[in-house]
């Protein structure tokens, strides 16, 4: 059931993504009417969050059951003894699945009002409470203790007033606690997709392995412990704040094969070619086993979003920055490593032509099958066969029509059912996998 409106965007990026799930090779295969069938179910699932909420397990430092039961523990004390089914996923042994309750029906309607911006309003389905930067406005006479109902301004139209300049409680913190909210979910920031890219990515003990684009650092992370933190995991980012929290994260979970660098990924190929002796960016060609381009990308993937106030240039600035961080990640790869290419968008622009793309542009590179092959399989439109589509993984928020997701539907679920909607009800997401054939030189 639709709670929500469709994500609200700009009518040229509207019509642009319509252009894309609408191409001739969809409309051959599918039809016009299925076809405008599955992007109406697009723009309404995407302002709707995913059915499962995912946590990623640290197994460096303990173990998916131990994880799994302080889960428990504590999603039954955080929600009055209400349980969770959680589950450990079956292709991806170190990811834990956790329902998506809701959305709840008859939540009564507080005299009292706060306004969030669009981007709180998000995190708050997902979980959140409300932090105080996130609030635009409130009832003038609401109190500390007041029950209220909290909204989102999905079209920026609310005015925000301005500090105030005298004493004042707090400007930080949590501003609002949520307690019955439409979904119930736990917050974690992460999501099935991104766990998956890593196992994709297969890094094994003692390689040396390149995140490119590494912020805020989960997917580092990840490759670091599945090689069970032998080798050397380099991860670049060009903000030094996030490059920091990146090296606090690999502090904090035990990590010593990660090192983290504030360094454009566009310029992290040494063209001197003068033997590099530091182990520093910008690094010699054919450095690299392994590499993660997790690219910077329009995010029109992400779930929920209720409002994208993007421009239909800004989104189409992604493709050649794109492009330009590939081709640096095919220099930087050895002949016989492993490229993955992944983005959390669902353009065809940003996933599909790139592949087509890639293959023309480099021949030295072959499309590879995936394991774990949990989404689907790519979308047509790029004049890619058959056979190359299948070897892409497209996780499609447009695949299956929203769900009502009660406690009791939930515990009668098989595990297999469950699992398959975790598979499929997710952010929209896309992964190729590439092997380096021989030398670009």
């Amino acid at each position: 059931m639709s709670v929500f409106p469709k994500i609200s965007l700009k009518l040229e990026v509207e019509n642009y993504l319509k252009a894309g799930f609408m191409n001739k090779e969809i409309l051959s295969a599918l039809g016009k009417q299925e076809a405008e069938r599955r992007f109406e179910t697009l723009l309404h699932n995407l302002s709707h969050p995913p059915s499962f909420t995912t946590v990623r397990v640290n197994t460096h430092l303990a173990s998916v059951q131990h994880v799994k039961n302080l889960l428990f523990d504590e999603l039954q004390k955080q929600f009055n003894g209400l349980s969770f089914p959680i589950l450990q996923h079956p292709d991806l042994q170190d990811v834990l699945l956790i329902p998506v309750i809701g959305p709840r029906k008859n939540i009564k309607q507080q005299p009292c009002e706060v306004i969030v911006g669009a981007q709180c309003g998000n995190a708050v389905l997902r979980g959140a409470h409300v932090f105080v930067p996130g609030i635009v406005s409130a009832s003038k006479f609401m109190k500390g203790g007041d029950h209220v109902s909290v909204y989102s301004d999905i079209k920026g139209k609310c005015k925000k007033g301005q500090y105030w300049s005298g004493l004042f409680p707090f400007f930080r913190g949590v501003g609002v606690r949520m307690t019955e909210p439409v979904y119930l979910s736990p917050s974690f920031d992460n999501n099935l997709p991104s766990a998956v890219v890593s196992h994709v990515l297969d890094p094994q003990p003692g390689e040396k392995v390149l995140d490119l684009c590494a912020a805020p650092g989960g997917k580092t992370t990840h490759i670091a412990t599945l090689m069970r933190d032998q080798g050397e995991v380099i991860a670049l980012d060009k903000i030094s704040k996030k490059v920091e929290k990146i090296k606090q994260n690999a502090l904090l979970l035990g990590l010593n094969s990660i090192r983290a660098f504030c360094f454009d990924g566009t310029k992290a190929l040494k063209l001197d070619m003068i033997k590099d002796t530091d182990g520093e960016p910008p690094f010699l060609p054919e450095s690299f086993d392994r590499i993660l381009l997790d690219a910077p990308c329009s995010g029109m993937g992400q779930r929920p979003n209720m409002a994208c106030t993007w421009t239909l240039k800004e989104v189409m600035s992604y493709q050649p920055l794109q492009r330009k961080l590939f081709t640096v990640a095919v220099e930087l790869l050895k002949p016989g490593g492993v490229l993955v290419y992944s983005t959390c968008t669902v353009t065809l622009a940003e996933n599909e032509e790139q592949v087509a793309w890639a293959l023309e542009t480099f021949p030295g590179l072959q499309l590879q099958h995936q394991d774990p092959q949990v989404g689907g399989e790519g979308m047509l439109g790029a004049g890619l066969s058959p056979e190359q589509l299948k070897r892409l993984q497209r996780f499609d928020p447009s695949a299956m029509r929203s769900l009502d997701r009660d406690i009791g539907s939930l515990r009668d679920a098989s595990i297999e059912d469950l699992v398959w909607l975790a598979n499929k009800d997710c952010i929209g997401f896309f992964i190729a996998k590439f092997v380096k054939c021989k030398s670009a030189q």
